[in-house]
């Protein structure tokens, strides 16, 4: 019989203690009913913002309920209405949580706090992404097994390279395309291969190749979690004369019995922080990112060599701190304490008084917030200019983008008239909701921007 690709795997490697709930207050009782006087005293003075919107304070108690122990915040889930648990299972689709989600209760037996209906449903996903994720492994074994044959340099980026540490599970990770680092004098053999396994280069980012693979005519949350033919990867360059290549600092890692080229532990858990600052620095980022992230830094905690050696390689460039620190103090701001002194101190500490006080007064409503984002942002990359950390865009351009946005579709071989007709419409309605967020989002920004003026206003200035 062939062996499961996903073994169970012994409890969350990155929990440093047993998985605890807070004793505030008994949870008894199925959802709907109405609530004991000592819960809904618990409820009432919970440490709740009160800056935060009723949908964005349950999202913030489906993120606490990954902390050990569970916070009193999170007690408010045992009150949602079925319509509350619709709306809050579309933000853990979008976020990347939603697998993770039900992962946690499940291991905390908390499976009652949910719905039948919406805990069926989760399992249902599971079940499909089970598949899917395995359908992706066995595409990503096959792809490298043709990199291998053809003696390129290469490595797995992100993806299935951040288990165990930051997933416990593959099948939990909500993947949707498969990143590898080419060394650059072995990027078309790549893109060759790639072309010959039925992938076409569909956009081009700097040192990035974007590939996909039949695209599908329209793209849905329920095909998030679904075996689809449809395929993306990415080619990412190293250049030949970068000054400190990462490809030859690889090691070789076995999946599934076959080993596998991946960055160094260094290189790939710096890479994970600074790829979660890209995105803080965006219109959004997903929690899992965070999530993720937070694992990482757990899974490491007490290990003080590991600290000292990042601390070296982060200060070759010495943004990488600064970036470091923010994604650490955002995770911080949501969730609680968790890093270790030996990394915060040459991170966090090192952030400039703005950044901290956009983390304070943006954070939750940046990380909770609804798809697409914001452009809040733009007030952080301010804020971080005077430490030498300088903005991708203009200000302007990121405001007003000069070009429409990519096609999210492309024609099938054959394609007839209605099926064009039907493509061409879910274009036109992606264009108005982007220009519907530019406009929304620009004038929230202009007006935020003013009170940003005097919250900076307020900040002490050394002598």
């Amino acid at each position: 019989m062939r062996q499961s690709l996903y073994p169970r795997l012994d409890p969350d490697p990155t929990a440093r203690t047993p998985v605890r709930l807070a004793p505030v207050v008994p949870m008894t009782g199925r959802p709907g009913s109405q609530p004991s006087p000592h819960f809904a005293r618990a409820l009432h003075n919970s440490t709740g913002r009160p800056s935060l919107s009723g949908s964005q304070k349950v999202r913030e108690a489906l993120l606490l309920t990954f902390c050990d122990p569970i916070p009193r915040e999170c007690l408010r889930l045992w009150l949602l209405t079925r319509r509350d648990w619709s709306r809050a299972l579309h933000w853990l689709d979008i976020s990347g949580l939603a697998l993770y989600f039900l992962d946690r209760i499940e291991q905390l037996d908390l499976c009652d706090i949910l719905p039948p209906a919406v805990l069926a449903r989760l399992r249902q996903n599971l079940a499909d992404n089970t598949r899917r994720t395995a359908s992706m492994m066995e595409e990503w074994i096959e792809i490298q097994r043709s990199f291998h044959g053809a003696g390129l340099s290469w490595a797995t980026l992100k993806g299935f390279s951040l288990y165990p540490q930051s997933v416990p599970r593959p099948q939990l990770r909500s993947q949707l395309d498969l990143d590898f680092l080419i060394a650059e004098n072995s990027a078309l053999a790549a893109r060759n291969i790639l072309e010959a396994r039925g992938y076409r280069l569909h956009a081009i980012s700097g040192r990035s190749w974007e590939f996909k693979r039949s695209s599908p005519t329209r793209i849905t949350l329920d095909d998030l979690y679904k075996p689809t033919p449809h395929r993306t990867a990415e080619l990412h360059l190293e250049s030949s004369a970068a000054p400190s290549p990462l490809l030859e600092r690889i090691e070789w890692r076995s999946f599934h019995h076959l080993w596998m080229p991946v960055l160094s532990p260094l290189d790939l858990f710096l890479g994970q922080g600074l790829h979660l600052y890209k995105h803080i620095c965006s219109e959004g980022t997903r929690a899992a990112h965070l999530l993720e992230f937070r694992r990482h830094i757990l899974a490491r905690y007490d290990d003080a060599a590991f600290w000292r050696e990042l601390q070296q390689l982060a200060e070759a460039d010495p943004r990488s701190p600064i970036a470091l620190g923010v994604a650490i103090l955002l995770i911080t701001h949501l969730m609680g304490s968790f890093a270790p002194p030996a990394f915060t101190s040459w991170t966090v500490d090192r952030l400039p008084p703005a950044a901290r006080l956009w983390v304070d007064t943006y954070g939750h409503d940046f990380a909770l917030g609804d798809f697409p984002g914001t452009k809040l942002y733009l007030l952080l990359q301010q804020a971080l200019a005077p430490v030498g950390v300088a903005a991708k865009r203009s200000l302007r351009r990121s405001l007003i983008p000069k070009k429409l946005p990519p096609a999210i579709t492309h024609a099938a071989p054959g394609e007839g008239l209605l099926a064009r007709l039907r493509r061409n419409w879910t274009q036109l309605r992606f264009i108005s909701i982007r220009a519907r967020f530019h406009t929304v989002q620009g004038l929230r920004y202009l007006h935020e921007s003013r009170r940003w003026r005097k919250l900076l206003a307020k900040i002490p200035t050394s002598d």
